[in-house]
Order: structure tokens, then C-alpha cells, then sequence
């Protein structure tokens, strides 16, 4: 990775955590971006102690981010972590960052004694999918449904 560092988000990154999520839901159609409402879930994440946001800093400009959410599994009998957000500056692609940014989420569900992290992908996103199964993610026989309330 380029001149980048990993650390923990904080409310100052808020703007710049907002905008890389407007660049994702563009990409995604099952999600319609709203500034206000992705600004109100971060800030939710940034609050809770079972989450974490994770942003790729590069000189001061946050480049990237992930985030993760700690569940109960019965299947694992103990806590999964749901990967929610996934993104990397277009500009700083390809250089390591969002391997980075996995590996550093990893190691925060590690220290937790998280036992399986897992997470979402739009099934048309090609590009992010070989990512994830690069770094040796696996598919399951699983699908995801919704209802809205």
C-alpha cells in the first residue's frame, strides 16, 4: 500500500466518509443514496462499542473505508461480524488500500474473538467480487432477503 495509514474513524472524517458512500451506492442498485440519512448511520457506527469504521488516511485525506458490526451467530455460537461498507477512492484503487483496510478490520474482530466475518457484495459487481474472493473470501448457498418496516 501507498502512503497510506489505517486507523479508527472519527467524527471529523464524517464528510469525507459520506462522500465514499455516495460513490458506492452509485455502483449498487439496492441502496439510493441519501447524505443526510448514510451521515446519520455513520455517526451511529462511530457512537456504538460493538462497531467499528475503519478509514485508509493518505496525508491527512481519507481515501477509504470499511465497517463492521459485531452480530450473534447461533451457528457459530459466539459473534460474527458483519462487514456493512466496503470502498476505496477510485484514484487509489488497485494500490493495496481495500487489502489493507480488510486486513485491519480482521484484526479488530481478532482481538474480539470474533469467529467469522461476513458480508454483503452487489452480484453485478464483478470487480468487487474477485477482490473479496482474492483474498480468500467464499461464497455461500446463502441469499439475502429484506423487508422494510
Amino acid at each position: 500500500m501507498t502512503h497510506a495509514v489505517i486507523r479508527p474513524a472519527n467524527p471529523d472524517d464524517l464528510d469525507a466518509l459520506v462522500e465514499l458512500l455516495g460513490m458506492l451506492f452509485g455502483i449498487e442498485a439496492d441502496f439510493a443514496f441519501d447524505a443526510a440519512r448514510q451521515r446519520r448511520g455513520l455517526a451511529m457506527l462511530l457512537a456504538h462499542e460493538a462497531a467499528v469504521v475503519l478509514v485508509a488516511d493518505a496525508a491527512g485525506q481519507v481515501i477509504g473505508m470499511c465497517t463492521g458490526q459485531m452480530t450473534i451467530s447461533t451457528a457459530e455460537g459466539g459473534f460474527a461480524l458483519l462487514v456493512e461498507d466496503v470502498v476505496v477512492a477510485q484514484n487509489w484503487q488497485g494500490k493495496g488500500v481495500g487489502r489493507a483496510l480488510l486486513a485491519a478490520l480482521e484484526r479488530w474482530a481478532a482481538d474480539r474473538n470474533i469467529g467469522r466475518l461476513q458480508l454483503l457484495a452487489d452480484r453485478n459487481n464483478a470487480a468487487a467480487l474477485e477482490f473479496y474472493r482474492k483474498l480468500g473470501w467464499q461464497g455461500t448457498e446463502l441469499i439475502c432477503q429484506r423487508r422494510r418496516i
